[in-house]
């Protein structure tokens, strides 16, 4: 099988000092399976100002591992779609990963992402949620069903590409952040819809079927702002769709 080039992992993160060593801890033992050379990776926080000590955690183990790399984006707005966009603009190397840095998104998958891009030239891979079975995704009654209405109206309004447009792990090729970045919406919590949808081509991409571990150490960041964001960009995708 042929190898990745290179490979950067954008993980935005806000008040997850509690989560960040164990999360580090995996990711490196996971990239080590993908036989990409160590100094063909990155590991990139997008720390969005929140001021709880993260740093500090962060300095006293960047030695150990080579790639690894934490920003403060000092924004006034925290905004997960505008950390993922810097990271994106730190990042060097032509794959980029994107997950959360709560633990809900397994590291262990992150090997099977890589070889299966790579065996079959996607051009992104992601991680989706089985809807069909509560119990595997982890989500609250609420969440739940917020989020499968959202992927059925985001589906119907601007045609099926993946069963998760609302899924935030995923493995991209960086080619469509750079012929795209100029139509994103670029706000709100859904990166991955707006990459998808701001893209002109018709992109190869491939769902692997994940099981969400349980939230740790922090509380979810789904609120009445981001639902709006989400409507905001649903209007502006379905009224400017992409010639």
């Amino acid at each position: 099988m042929q190898l990745m080039k290179g490979l950067s992992i954008i993980i935005p993160i806000y008040k997850e000092r509690d989560n960040f060593k164990v999360l580090v801890d995996k990711i490196f033992i996971n990239l080590k399976k993908t036989k990409i050379n160590k100094k063909r990776y990155e590991v990139i926080f997008v720390d969005d100002n929140s001021k709880d000590g993260v740093y500090l955690i962060y300095s006293k183990i960047k030695k150990k591992y080579s790639g690894l790399k934490l920003f403060v984006r000092k924004a006034i707005k925290k905004d997960l779609s505008q950390s993922c966009i810097y990271g994106f603009k730190k990042s060097k190397f032509d794959k980029i990963l994107v997950m959360d840095g709560d633990l809900q998104h397994d590291p262990n998958y992150i090997p099977i992402f890589v070889k299966k891009m790579i065996s079959h030239n996607y051009d992104i891979v992601i991680g989706v949620r089985n809807f069909k079975n509560r119990d595997s995704v982890r989500l609250s009654f609420t969440r739940y069903f917020l989020s499968k209405f959202l992927i059925i109206f985001f589906n119907t309004l601007l045609g099926k590409k993946t069963a998760d447009p609302m899924s935030g792990f995923f493995l991209f090729k960086r080619k469509i952040f750079t012929k795209s970045k100029k139509k994103l919406f670029g706000r709100g919590f859904k990166i991955l819809a707006d990459l998808i949808y701001a893209s002109n081509n018709l992109l190869n991409i491939h769902d692997i079927e994940i099981i969400f571990k349980s939230r740790k150490k922090n509380l979810s960041k789904i609120n009445i702002s981001v639902i709006i964001y989400i409507f905001k960009f649903i209007l502006l995708k379905f009224i400017r769709s992409p010639s």
